[in-house]
């Protein structure tokens, strides 16, 4: 078979949306479209159809405003969350994050996973950006002065440098450490409720794992994006349930603030757990996903993996080589572990039952009564480490 003629700067494997991601802050630094090559295995039209919400931090926006992709050509329908209310199941104690506390359109926006393609994909063909699916890499060979591709169809590419941006989830990835099982599956839905409250997400802690709702408008009158999280045996019988059931089960959990649930999509389920040995050699580096896969709660896994996307294209634009690669594993540890640690210590502290549980209700309580405390969450899970707004100039609302 023939073989591919071109060789390139950067070769990205996947793209979703943290190697889309990539490739558009790439060009938007400088770097020639046909430098670059994105490697995936699914077709386009399968991304773009891919339903899954995604809730995207204010900071992330700010990386996708940067590439060129928030919103593109009158597309990407989002759902913007003002308020955000955190609270223990059968405790005392609540906080509430609000925009207006930090001067800012929205703390963040919901939307679809396919939604988030469409826009990046758009601006990387505008760019020139050689795109290649779908196919897989079948092996990777380093040597002193480049990386050698060879795709399943026999193709070779050589690149100065190889990113890997695949996604998937625990349990779907054999080249990475499993650090933690969390012994949970996220029930995945979009539901009704009888008295909506506009643009607020809720994290509510039970004893059998967290539960968010998060706004997300549809043509189909579903107003809220459903991650459920508990044991395996009790996701299968979630998904099992007649709608009616499931209902008054989320309404057990949830409580009352939005009246009753009313409606329920299509339940899907996966396993959760964490995933946190980024890999790396002298001319490859993993990122997003592919790098760290999180627990759910807080939403921070692609927030986090857009961020890593931001701070290797700006290093990859200066220098396509190892020493990029060695100053982005410096530049994003801080940032890597603050996040891991807080969805991790949120997955597991708040689950069970005890005397535990009411203290760290007491906590939430605290929490929403001490200003400083409650602003660094806020940023903390709008643009990573404190300063990690300092990525992209800031745009106030």
């Amino acid at each position: 078979m023939e073989q591919h003629p071109h060789t390139y700067d950067v070769a990205i494997c996947g793209a979703g949306p943290v190697g889309l991601a990539l490739a558009a802050l790439l060009a938007r630094r400088g770097v020639d479209g046909k430098r670059i090559v994105l490697i995936d295995a699914r077709a386009l039209g399968q991304s773009i159809a891919d339903p899954r919400s995604i809730a995207l931090a204010w900071g992330s926006r700010m990386l996708l405003e940067d590439a060129g992709a928030w919103p593109a050509s009158g597309h990407f329908p989002s759902t913007a969350i003002h308020s955000i209310h955190v609270s223990r199941r059968g405790h005392l104690g609540r906080s509430l994050l609000d925009r207006a506390e930090h001067r800012l359109d929205a703390l963040g926006y919901v939307t679809r996973y396919g939604e988030v393609v469409d826009a990046l994909a758009r601006t990387v063909d505008a760019a020139g950006v050689e795109v290649i699916r779908p196919a897989r890499v079948a092996t990777l060979d380093e040597t002193g002065d480049h990386v050698t591709l060879t795709l399943d169809d026999g193709r070779t590419l050589t690149a100065q440098v190889a990113v890997g941006a695949e996604g998937g989830v625990f349990g779907q990835q054999d080249d990475k450490k499993q650090t933690r099982d969390y012994g949970q599956h996220a029930v995945i839905a979009r539901v009704a409720a009888s008295n909506p409250i506009a643009h607020r997400a809720f994290e509510r802690f039970t004893d059998e794992g967290p539960l968010a709702l998060l706004p997300q408008d549809g043509a189909d009158g579903l107003q809220y994006a459903l991650v459920w999280c508990v044991a395996p045996d009790r996701a299968a019988a979630l998904q099992a349930m007649e709608e009616n059931r499931f209902l008054a089960e989320l309404g057990e959990a949830f409580g009352g603030r939005l009246g009753r649930f009313t409606r329920v999509s299509a339940r899907m389920a996966y396993p959760l757990g964490l995933n946190a040995e980024a890999h790396a050699t002298t001319r490859t580096v993993a990122i997003g996903n592919a790098a760290q896969t999180l627990h759910p709660v807080a939403g921070q896994g692609l927030n986090l993996g857009l961020r890593d996307a931001a701070v290797l294209a700006r290093l990859l634009a200066r220098c396509p080589g190892p020493e990029a690669i060695g100053r982005f594993l410096d530049e994003r540890a801080q940032d890597r572990r603050l996040t891991i640690a807080l969805t991790d210590t949120m997955a597991r502290a708040f689950v069970g039952s005890g005397p535990l549980q009411s203290v760290l209700g007491l906590g939430l309580a605290t929490l929403d009564a001490v200003k400083p405390a409650r602003t660094l969450l806020a940023e903390v899970m709008m643009y990573g480490r404190r300063g990690g707004s300092s990525l992209l100039p800031q745009r106030q609302g």
